[in-house]
């Protein structure tokens, strides 16, 4: 004879549970609208906001085109030609040492 009166319980399942997966997937599909719906919007912000943006830095573009000055760019024009003619006056002398290779 034996006696079972501290039996345990092995299977902690519940009887008759099934899983809704028809209500994970509406749960899925209506999170990703809504995150498509919120790109959609944001994306849109954006858009506006470098448009604008845009149109004000036109207007302010022609404001700074009065103050450039004509010595500015001539002293520019100068530095780079004197690059130029430096960097051709290099390329043109012979070079100092002989290659002991030949």
């Amino acid at each position: 004879m034996k006696i079972n009166f501290l039996k345990k319980e092995k299977n902690f399942k519940k009887k008759n549970f099934t899983f809704n997966y028809n209500l994970c997937w509406q749960l899925f599909l209506a999170g990703a609208l809504g995150l498509i719906l919120l790109f959609f919007f944001f994306g849109y912000f954006l858009f506006r906001q470098i448009n604008q943006e845009l149109a004000l830095s036109a207007v302010k573009e022609n404001t700074e085109t009065s103050k450039i000055n004509q010595n500015r760019i001539e002293k520019t024009l100068n530095y780079f030609s004197a690059r130029e003619e430096k960097s051709t006056e290099i390329i043109n002398s012979p070079a100092p040492v002989v290659d002991p290779s030949l």
